[in-house]
C-alpha cells in the first residue's frame, strides 16, 4: 500500500514553490532531496542536534521533525536564503570573525537559531543566547566563540536599525 501524497506550497527563502510529498515525509527531507538546498543537515534525525533547524513562520524548528505536509503555506528560510559569499549575513560575517566555524556540520542550525532569536529579540542577554542555542550541538568549537558571535552579530543588526538600515 502506498502513502497517500499532497501537494503543499511553500515560501522557500522569499520565493513561492510548490511540492508533491508523501504524508510521512519531513520538511527536512524535502528541502534537501526537492528542493536540493543542502545547508539543513540531517543529523540525529530525532530533534536532538539541532544540525536541521530552519526558520518556519519566525520560529526556528527542526526541520527532522515537521512533517512537510504541516509546513504547508508556510515560510521557511534556509541558510541558503541568508546573505550571498561576496555579501554574507551579519550573523554569517560574526560567526566568521569570531572564529566560530570549524567544521561547520551545525553551523547553518546555529546561525538560523540566533537569527530567529535576533528577529524577536535585537539585543539579547548572553542567557537568552544561550537558550535561544540551546537545542544545537556543536562537537568543535565550544559555545563561547558561538555566544560572541551572536553578540557581535546583534551589536551590527541592531546598530544597523537605529541608522534606518544605512551603513553594518
Amino acid at each position: 500500500m502506498s502513502e497517500k501524497t499532497y501537494e503543499i506550497s511553500l515560501r522557500l527563502n522569499g520565493r513561492e514553490k510548490r511540492f508533491r510529498v508523501e504524508e510521512r515525509e519531513t520538511l527536512l527531507q524535502v528541502l534537501r532531496e526537492r528542493a536540493g538546498l543542502t545547508g539543513a543537515k540531517k543529523g540525529c534525525d530525532l530533534g536532538e542536534c539541532g544540525a536541521c533547524t530552519v526558520i518556519l513562520n519566525g520560529r526556528a524548528v527542526n526541520s527532522c521533525c515537521v512533517f512537510a505536509v504541516q509546513a504547508d503555506g508556510g515560510s521557511v528560510e534556509t541558510i541558503e536564503g541568508l546573505g550571498t559569499p561576496d555579501k554574507p549575513h551579519p550573523l554569517q560575517q560574526a560567526f566568521i570573525d569570531a572564529g566560530a566555524v570549524q567544521c561547520g556540520f551545525c553551523t547553518p542550525g546555529m546561525i538560523l537559531a540566533a537569527k530567529a532569536l535576533l528577529d524577536r529579540e535585537p539585543r539579547p542577554s548572553r542567557s537568552a543566547i544561550r537558550q535561544a542555542l540551546s537545542g544545537n550541538l556543536c562537537r568543535c568549537t565550544g559555545y563561547e566563540k558561538i555566544e560572541q558571535a551572536v553578540e557581535r552579530a546583534a551589536e551590527v543588526i541592531s546598530g544597523y536599525a537605529e541608522r534606518g538600515g544605512e551603513g553594518a
